[in-house]
């Protein structure tokens, strides 16, 4: 949730219809991370779920970071609302906020938590 109060006055937002696949694994990066205001996001690692991502989660930070392909699938489960983060924004984020690159590692290291049970 702590992510989410950095965002609430985004005027700058997406939104992503039920069903659509906003990352695809393997997929060449975006350049483009997302911070769920609304709804819900499915995130599967070789078909496997994951997670299910919402209100205040994360999504396409290591591509943010590595410039690397997405190494999961995320799908709308519901409709979703959500404030795009471009490589600026993030470096911005990071510098100005440094509890914010805390929060993204955190959301890093419980993803590669949940994939090794799922291992």
């Amino acid at each position: 949730m702590a992510i989410l109060n950095l965002f609430k006055y985004v005027k700058d937002t997406v939104e992503f219809p039920e069903g659509h696949v906003i990352y695809k694994e393997g997929e060449t990066q975006s350049g483009i991370a997302y911070v769920i205001l609304e709804g819900e996001v499915e995130v599967t690692y070789e078909g496997k779920v994951i997670e299910t991502t919402t209100a205040g989660g994360l999504l396409g930070e290591l591509s943010l970071i590595d410039n690397k392909p997405h190494n999961a699938t995320c799908t709308a489960k519901t409709a979703v609302k959500a404030a795009p983060i471009d490589q600026q924004r993030f470096l911005f984020m990071v510098q100005e906020t440094p509890f914010f690159a805390i929060e993204v590692m955190r959301v890093m290291a419980d993803r590669l938590r949940r994939e090794h049970e799922h291992a």
